[in-house]
């Protein structure tokens, strides 16, 4: 069962790290991840562009708000469920996902 990760962010340099780590560590692994960036002017797009092959889809463009960008990752997504990780959050373990 394919699970989407969709995280949208936009200037979040100080917690996307932390986001994209708690996802890429998941012990579950049937997981795409999609990163919506608004267009960044911090220092979050070469965070996003440092784990680049990580994504299963990634696009760093301005956009017209939060629910904006969540419509531009459901239309990217391929998984049978999609939760929505934001660019500050994370998992609490490692088997987050595999508990599911």
């Amino acid at each position: 069962m394919k699970i989407s990760i969709i995280t949208v962010s936009y200037n979040s340099e100080n917690f996307i790290e932390s986001c994209i780590n708690s996802i890429i560590s998941q012990s579950y692994k049937d997981i795409e991840h999609i990163v919506i960036d608004g267009d960044s002017s911090d220092g979050s797009k070469d965070i996003i562009s440092k784990y680049k092959d990580s994504f299963c889809y990634s696009v760093s463009v301005s956009d017209k708000g939060v629910y904006h960008a969540m419509n531009k990752g459901i239309k990217a997504s391929n998984g049978e469920y999609l939760l929505f990780l934001n660019s500050g959050d994370h998992f609490y373990s490692n088997d987050s996902l595999a508990l599911f």
